[in-house]
C-alpha cells in the first residue's frame, strides 16, 4: 500500500536547475506545528510560477482497492496559511487509512504534510508519519531554499535549487502543460528524501477517457520512472490518470505488485481552482 501512496503524491517533480526540462520531444496529531519564520533571510528574488491547477480549499477523496476489495480511504487537502516571513503558502495534508475490517490484516494510518510556497511552488517543510502494520517511520525536513540545504531528523544535507519533497512535487506537476507532449516524451525531475536528492522522470503515455465513482473524465496518463534508488525503485509499473484540463486533478492511480494490483480511484472532490473541463457531463 505504501507504493500506491507514494505514486499518488509523487507523479512528477522539478528539475535540479529549478526550470522544467523536457527531453526527447493515524497520525494527524503527530504532526508538529509549522514554524512561523525561517532561520535565514528570504530574498525578494525567489522565483514565481503560474498555477491554475490548485488552490486553498481543494479536497480530494479516494478509495484504495486491493483487487476487488476496498482496503482503505485516502484524502488530499489543501489549505491556505502564512509562513516564512509572511510569504503566502499552502499547507497540504495527505492521509491514508485502512478500512476497519482490513485493519485485522494490515492496519494503515499514514499522514504526509508539506508546506508549499504559493508563488514559487517549492516546499519549505515536509513531514512523514507512517504507521503500517508493525512498521513505523517519522521523518521531518526543513528546506532552506536560499542556501540549498535540507535540515532533517537525520542531519543536514545539500540539495538542488528549488528541490521538492514527494508531495510538493506532485502538486507542482499539476501545473505542467502537457498539451503538446508526445507519447514517450519525458520530464526530468529531482526530489529530496531521507538523506539524498533523487532523479525521477515522468513519461507521458497519452490520453484516455476513464470512469470512476466521482464521474467520467478525459485524462492524461503519466508514468513515474525511477533512475537510481529513491522511492519508486522496484519492479511494479505505476500509472497515474489526471484530468486533461488546467486543474490536472488526479483521478486514478494503478500499480502492479507481486500479489496482485492496487488501484486508487477518486470518489469525491470540491474546492477546485476553477471549472473542471476534463469531466464528461452525461
Amino acid at each position: 500500500m505504501r507504493k500506491l501512496l507514494l505514486a499518488l503524491v509523487s507523479c512528477s517533480l522539478l528539475s535540479s536547475g529549478g526550470a522544467l526540462q523536457v527531453a526527447e520531444r493515524s497520525l494527524p496529531q503527530a504532526v508538529s506545528a509549522t514554524p512561523a519564520v525561517p532561520d535565514f533571510v528570504i530574498p525578494d528574488t525567489m522565483r514565481a510560477m503560474a498555477n491554475f491547477a490548485f488552490t486553498g480549499g481543494e479536497y480530494l477523496q479516494f478509495d484504495v482497492h486491493f483487487g476487488f476489495v476496498t482496503a482503505g480511504v485516502a484524502t488530499m487537502t489543501v489549505s491556505d496559511t502564512l509562513v516564512y516571513d509572511h510569504r503566502k503558502a499552502y499547507k497540504v495534508d495527505f492521509i491514508i487509512e485502512s478500512k476497519p475490517f482490513f485493519d485485522f490484516f494490515y492496519k494503515v494510518r499514514d499522514h504526509y504534510e508539506t508546506i508549499i510556497d504559493s508563488a514559487g511552488l517549492f516546499p519549505w517543510r515536509f513531514e512523514q508519519h507512517i504507521r503500517e502494520g508493525n512498521f513505523s517511520r517519522d521523518f521531518v525536513a526543513e528546506f532552506d531554499q536560499v542556501n540549498h540545504r535540507a535540515k532533517t531528523t537525520g542531519g543536514t544535507y545539500a540539495t538542488s535549487p528549488y528541490v521538492h519533497d514527494i508531495m510538493s512535487a506532485f502538486y507542482f506537476s499539476r501545473t505542467v502543460d502537457y498539451k503538446n507532449f508526445r507519447p514517450g516524451q519525458r520530464v526530468h525531475l529531482r526530489n529530496f528524501y531521507k538523506d539524498s536528492t533523487y532523479t525521477l522522470d515522468v513519461k507521458y503515455k497519452g490520453r484516455q477517457e476513464i470512469e470512476v465513482d466521482a464521474g467520467k473524465f478525459n485524462c492524461i496518463i503519466i508514468e513515474p520512472l525511477a533512475q537510481e534508488g529513491g522511492l519508486f525503485k522496484g519492479d511494479g509499473k505505476i500509472l497515474i490518470w489526471i484530468t486533461d484540463d488546467d486543474r490536472k486533478m488526479p483521478v486514478k492511480v494503478s500499480t502492479q505488485v507481486p500479489i496482485g494490483s492496487i488501484n486508487s480511484e477518486l470518489t469525491a472532490y470540491h474546492g477546485l481552482n476553477g471549472p473542471l473541463h476534463g469531466k464528461i457531463e452525461e
